[in-house]
């Protein structure tokens, strides 16, 4: 990856790939870095390549390692880190050969984007191409290392919180790798720098202007054709100054969290400025998607998408694809599916009534007996449990032990039942058939920014910086309005929110309203660390032992997974390839 001669990623990168239908055809393989002058498309793969690498997954990869689900599967690698075989030769969650990688590629656009002949017989539209390639590959840039950054910065043995090594050049053979990792500060400053850079370069949104548009004012003597074709509705999808804003904040929030916050880095405040200041643009909580939270399951919404299109929910997302992978892994057996990731007890536990009241709260009027009914909606919604239903059919999926022919239940040892009683709901169509000869594939995306995760966001920052009531950059709503109308739109109660008057009661309410909104999604891992919250609450589960003419059942709770982290692993490790490799580079404390 550090050579002047271009390879292409390896196959394990290419899985991530996305959006290669934005930069056809891709780079191809073994050709001099001197040939992106003359050919633009061979440069635009260069691109692709960073791109391919987005570290996003479309499945809930990460959410087993926490205290939200287990899996049925004893080779998942996040099962096996959070039972005890976390180390820096088994690492599941390093990036740091894919973020270096796409480094690298940003850092060769960035170095020669200037001299492509992106449109030599038109010197404005040659220019609009090299602020649009240049402004993708600094955003890129600061994106992977920012998660290069998430993935491996820690305090080192000698008490200093560091990050990475920066790379801003890109290397060859004669380079010199051995070189020490940059202070946290140093690393997170250098993120913002790059996303400052290319919003100087791409346009807030793309899409196609008229002859008359105020975009244009940035090139003198250019059409709207000419803006079109290079900024225009056909380059949706690829990173503009809207996700720029989103991953700003992301980073922040990251920054002045309970880990990190030593550093100095980011305060609370410039976390909660940086949310508003998208937030308000977007219209703020009046222009919240009321519908927004079952977002992947708008069946409608989904089917009508055009190319580059989000609803107002999503920020970016990746293209829609027509399947039914998640489906398969995680659909209940008795529809042919494999129900892979298990949500537990625990999680279940934390959504609270319909009135708002926590299950513990005497308010709430919660009953065992009955501990599905009269619960917050989003409950069904991203959880399957005894007794609810699911699929094209409609199909009861009874996880209980009462049943004599029960192919859900968690007695059902064949290595594809639940082992907690409860099946993954969230992610997934209803309306998808895994039935053999009948099987119907449906439309999905993954979500790789949702404004719900930007507004969870402002609350905390904002919250932490002022308390529950504050407002910070020119928003006019606080961390408590914000967390009443994620609820109101679900159709939770919201006189809980208001009995939250405290900086600290407003705390625990973001945070587990985060852990309910953001479900499934790849959060609370690093959620959890960067709080320094427990990491080793015990997976729990339930065993339904009978079901009552009433709708009451009969049941216990039950523990499934011991969680074995150790203090330390509040920071991933470096890996120890590259501890071996490089003595300047110092390793995380404890691994």
């Amino acid at each position: 990856m550090k050579l002047k001669n271009i390879i292409l990623v390896s196959s394990a990168l290419l899985a991530f790939s996305s959006c290669d239908d934005l930069f056809e055809p891709a780079i191809e393989n073994q050709q001099d870095l001197s040939q992106m002058y003359k050919d633009k498309e061979f440069a635009r793969g260069i691109l692709a390549n960073a791109y391919m690498a987005l570290p996003y997954s479309g499945s809930s990869v990460s959410d087993v390692a926490t205290d939200d689900a287990v899996s049925n599967d004893n080779t998942n690698a996040y099962m096996k880190i959070a039972t005890g075989a976390w180390s820096s030769l088994n690492d599941p969650t390093s990036q740091w050969r894919d973020r270096y990688a796409a480094i690298q590629y940003c850092n060769i656009m960035i170095e020669n984007a200037d001299m492509v002949e992106w449109a030599t017989s038109n010197e404005v539209l040659n220019q609009m191409y090299i602020d649009n390639f240049k402004g993708n590959a600094y955003a890129m840039r600061g994106l992977q290392f920012f998660y290069l950054l998430r993935a491996h910065s820690g305090v080192t043995a000698s008490g200093e919180l560091l990050g990475a090594p920066i790379h801003l050049v890109s290397e060859d053979g004669g380079s010199n790798f051995n070189v020490p990792r940059d202070k946290f500060a140093d690393c997170i400053a250098q993120v913002f720098a790059d996303l400052d850079e290319a919003e100087k370069l791409l346009p807030y949104e793309y899409g196609n202007v008229g002859q008359n548009d105020a975009a244009l004012s940035k090139y003198p003597g250019a059409t709207n054709a000419e803006y079109n074709r290079a900024f225009g509705d056909h380059q949706r999808g690829k990173l503009d100054g809207k996700i720029i804003e989103a991953i700003r904040a992301q980073v922040a929030l990251f920054a002045a969290s309970p880990a990190y916050q030593s550093a100095g880095a980011a305060t609370w405040q410039q976390a909660a400025e940086y949310a508003a200041k998208l937030l308000v643009k977007m219209g703020g909580i009046s222009a919240m998607q009321q519908d927004g939270w079952t977002w992947f399951n708008n069946a409608n919404e989904i089917d009508n998408l055009k190319t580059g299109e989000n609803p107002a929910e999503i920020i970016w997302r990746d293209n829609v694809g027509e399947n039914y992978d998640l489906e398969s892994d995680n659909y209940p057996p008795s529809i042919f599916g494999k129900g892979r990731i298990n949500p537990t007890q625990n999680l279940v536990d934390a959504f609270p009534m319909a009135n708002g009241y926590p299950i513990s709260n005497a308010k709430s009027g919660y009953d065992p007996s009955k501990p599905y009914d009269g619960r917050d909606p989003r409950l069904a919604a991203y959880v399957i449990y005894n007794g609810a239903t699911i699929g094209v059919d409609g199909t009861e999926i009874i996880t209980g032990n009462y049943s004599p022919d029960n192919s859900n239940g968690i007695n059902f040892e064949n290595g594809r039942s639940t082992r907690t009683g409860y099946y993954l709901r969230k992610s997934l169509r209803d309306d998808v058939n895994l039935a053999a000869g009948k099987e119907t594939k449906m439309k999905h995306y993954f979500a790789r920014i949702r404004a719900t995760e930007i507004f969870l966001a402002y609350a905390e920052a904002a919250n932490e910086a002022g308390g529950p009531t504050a407002t910070f950059g020119g928003a006019s709503f606080s961390a408590k309005d914000v967390i009443k109308a994620l609820r109101n739109r679900a159709g939770v109660g919201t006189a809980y929110v208001d009995e939250c008057s405290s900086k600290e009661q407003m705390r625990d309410l973001i945070r587990n309203e985060r852990r309910l909104e953001l479900c499934f999604e790849n959060h609370r891992f690093y959620d959890l660390r960067r709080w320094k919250a427990p990491l080793n609450e015990t997976a729990k589960g339930i065993t339904i032992t009978q079901a009552n003419a009433d709708g009451s059942i009969v049941s216990s709770t039950i523990d499934v997974e011991a969680r074995t982290y150790k203090d330390y692993m509040y920071y991933s490790p470096i890996p120890y390839s590259e501890i071996m490799k490089f003595n300047n580079l110092e390793q995380n404390q404890g691994w």
